[in-house]
């Protein structure tokens, strides 16, 4: 009720609108700093602090109306604050001596609290210094391992402690002396470490070039091993096959496999290499190992690539081409070992580099080589070669492709060759049946060749019926077919048969016959040489079924297959042909010596008064010869040739008493020399019969007419008619082509002018001794007539 009259006094006293607010925000307990800030700002401070000392005021009655309104209230808490005052000091005196009492025990455990810390620090910094110590103990103790390995040459090792360095201890070194050093060591370490890598790396460079040629040499050798090896068992093949087709018993063969370990027997050291390549790989500079090692092994490739100039080829090929396959060899383990460091474009880039090095040097020295030996001993290891590369996974047939393209040229040589080795045979011999005195001789000169007639082994010394000439030659053509064999084996071929066979053609008719042909068309071969050589040529065709047999052999042929008849082996027919023209040569030749013996005929009485007792001369030398020329051909040449032989010389023999008589040299002859020649006529006659029936050769030609006798027809038939009692009926186409079938007319004619059995003076005393003689002149002179009609 006092309240009202009093807010009304304080509007009366003066109070406004901003008194009250400013009193409410202070009831309220508000900030005043804005309405301060606001008041300084305006620049009305004293305003704002009138308000203050009015709200001060106000406030100020307020306390005092409250305290009248609660002054028991108040004094009765006054009191309990005296008493609550009293427990204060005591509580205070209390903790004034408790606090004396704790000071003076808290300053000593401040002391030693105090110690302790500095404790604590020390030992911190100790500790520190330790780890400080040890760390850099520890990398010092990595730098002297590192020396340690660096001088006795273990880099990997010191390039690991190195790395571990700067991975693990150099940021933690506090010693900033110790670390500058450090780090200014370690890349010349790293240098020291790749320069003495790099020496090892090239000394190694030099080393595995140095041993190419004899790792070569070794995988080389190795191929030519397991070769011979394969043609062994091929070998035992065949011959266990001949028996069983012979009828000796069953075979059986088995493959011998080998295996080939390659690292027992190629010994070469790539640890350098591997080191190099691993530590540059740690350095991080791996790219720039592989591209060196590339580099300088294709600069070593192209330098062994390179031929020598100071000796010829056949005599450094092995070394040639061993030392590349040796270069290969290394490759193929590194590019399999050596993860990384060659690539297989890098490998193929260096095999192309050697097979057109290689091919182009084959090719200029193929071509300039003059000896088939020579030629094979190069293709032989050539194909060695490539047998070894093709083993490492390596294809190099642009090289035996070269092989191929000389095919051509290494016959050829071999073919002159062995012409000329024929054309010295054909030249030395002595052309007389070889004597073959052991058995050793019979299977090296007859068996070797299949040159048998019989399987029964022959009573020593034995008279073969051949010359040297044959052996001699059977032998060069079997090596001539081995040399065939050797170059075309281990290539790409796909008859292999026909083609030797081919070869073997050229070598038969080109060389061989044409040799023998020089040999029969010259002048200085005898009737004996010449009946040798038809004697040989028959063995030489019968021996070509045995340079069939033996060529299939050598190239792997069944035997069967090859025993088969070669319809398309021209040799034969052509020495066939050849023998033919021996046997023409031998008759040109022994009846070039009848013709010697014939001209003796001169000698005959032909006008003699009185019939000769005994044989013309001519007739025994004829005999003698005949009988040498037969008994020699029975020894040697075949029934076949046995017959031409003597049927064209009796041929001969009638061809040329048919001649005698029409003989410029002979201008008339009468009945006795006819009779003497008749007796001649029977000696030939029975010698025909019986060497044609004492040689086996009646067995042979004896159903057809082809006697010895009938070669003689036309000089019995001559004779017949000369001794006719009626010579006329030879006009008489019956009779004449039962009697006189042999005779031409104008032969006839001009013998019967020369046949003078006439009363003129020595014929005159004999025409008339008997009317038989007259008559038969008679006969004679009608003969005559019709003759000269006739002609």
């Amino acid at each position: 009720m006092e309240g009202k009259p009093k807010r009304r006094a304080a509007a009366e006293n003066g109070e406004t609108a901003e008194d009250l607010v400013l009193a409410t925000l202070i009831g309220n307990g508000e900030d005043l700093g804005p309405i301060v800030r606001h008041a300084f700002e305006m620049g009305r401070p004293e305003t704002l602090l009138h308000q203050l000392k009015n709200v001060v005021k106000k406030k100020e009655v307020e306390i005092e109306e409250l305290c009248k309104t609660h002054y028991e209230e108040f004094i009765r808490a006054v009191d309990e604050l005296r008493g609550v005052l009293v427990d204060a000091e005591e509580l205070k005196a209390e903790l004034s001596t408790d606090n004396f009492k704790l000071q003076e025990v808290g300053s000593v455990l401040l002391i030693r609290l105090e110690e302790l810390l500095e404790c604590y620090s020390i030992k911190k910094n100790v500790t520190e210094a330790i780890k400080m110590s040890q760390n850099c103990v520890q990398v010092l103790d990595l730098c002297v391992k590192c020396n340690d390995h660096i001088s006795k040459g273990q880099f990997y090792p010191a390039l690991k402690n190195v790395d571990l360095i700067e991975k693990n201890y150099l940021k933690n070194i506090s010693v900033k002396t110790l670390r500058m050093v450090i780090e200014t060591r370690i890349p010349v370490i790293k240098s020291h470490i790749e320069k003495k890598v790099s020496t090892q790396f090239n000394e190694w460079l030099v080393h595995v070039r140095s041993s190419a040629k004899v790792i070569g040499q070794t995988a080389i050798g190795h191929a030519a091993t397991v070769r011979q090896r394969d043609e062994e068992m091929l070998d035992r093949q065949r011959k266990a096959e001949e028996q069983n087709i012979s009828g000796i018993g069953d075979f059986s063969y088995t493959l011998d496999v080998g295996d080939f370990d390659e690292d027992s027997i190629l010994k070469f050291d790539l640890i350098p290499l591997y080191r190099a390549y691993h530590i540059h790989t740690c350095l991080g500079i791996k790219e720039q190992f592989r591209e060196y090692y590339y580099r300088n092994r294709m600069l070593q490739l192209n330098s062994d690539l390179q031929i020598s100039s100071s000796q010829p080829f056949i005599e450094s090929y092995q070394t040639y081409l061993a030392q590349i396959a040796g270069y290969f060899i290394v490759e193929d383990r590194v590019m399999r070992t050596a993860e990384g460091l060659l690539s297989a474009e890098q490998v193929e880039a260096m095999l192309e580099t050697a097979v057109v090095k290689v091919t182009s040097v084959l090719e200029i020295q193929f071509s300039l080589m003059d000896s088939a030996t020579h030629l094979l001993l190069v293709k032989d290891y050539v194909t060695l070669l490539a047998s070894t590369l093709r083993q490492y996974g390596y294809e190099v047939g642009p090289v035996l492709e070269t092989l191929n393209k000389s095919r051509d040229k290494y016959h050829e040589l071999l073919l002159e060759e062995c012409q000329q080795q024929i054309v010295d045979v054909l030249a030395n011999d002595t052309y007389e049946q070889m004597v073959l005195k052991k058995d050793s001789d019979y299977d090296n000169n007859v068996l070797a060749f299949n040159l048998q007639t019989s399987d029964i082994m022959p009573t020593f010394p034995f008279i073969a019926p051949f010359s040297s000439t044959v052996p001699d030659v059977c032998r060069i053509v079997r090596s001539f077919i081995k040399g065939c064999v050797d170059y075309l084996s281990y290539s790409a071929h796909s008859n292999l048969f026909e083609v030797v066979k081919k070869y073997l053609d050229r070598i038969l008719i080109d060389v061989l016959n044409e040799a023998i042909l020089n040999i029969i068309h010259g002048a200085s071969i005898g009737v004996s040489q010449a009946m040798q050589i038809a004697a040989n040529i028959t063995v030489l065709e019968r021996a070509c079924d045995y340079f069939i047999r033996h060529a299939g052999l050598l190239c792997g042929m069944p035997i069967r297959s090859v025993e088969r008849p070669q319809s398309g082996f021209a040799a034969k027919v052509v020495l066939k042909t050849s023998r033919d023209a021996a046997y023409i040569a031998l008759l040109t030749l022994v009846n070039t010596k009848l013709d010697e013996f014939m001209a003796l005929t001169e000698n005959i009485g032909w006008t003699s008064e009185e019939v000769t007792a005994n044989a013309n001369d001519y007739i025994n030398e004829v005999l003698i010869y005949l009988d040498t020329i037969m008994s020699t051909a029975q020894q040697i040449l075949p029934m076949e040739a046995l017959y031409k032989v003597g049927s064209g010389a009796l041929d001969h023999i009638s061809y040329s008493i048919v001649s005698a008589f029409l003989s410029d040299s002979v201008k008339r002859f009468n009945v006795n020399a006819v009779m003497s020649i008749n007796s001649d006529l029977k000696m030939l006659e029975a010698f025909a019969d019986e060497r044609f029936h004492s040689t086996g050769l009646s067995e042979i030609y004896g159903g057809g007419g082809g006697s010895f006798r009938n070669c003689l027809m036309e000089a019995r038939q001559l004779i017949n008619l000369l001794q006719s009692s009626q010579p006329e009926n030879f006009m008489n186409p019956v009779i004449r082509e039962r009697n006189y079938n042999m005779l031409d007319y104008k032969k006839v004619a001009s013998i019967c002018e020369k046949f003078k059995d006439s009363a003129d003076g020595i014929f005159g005393s004999l025409s008339s001794r008997n009317t038989k003689q007259n008559t038969r002149k008679k006969s004679m002179d009608v003969l005559k007539k019709r003759l000269k009609d006739f002609n």
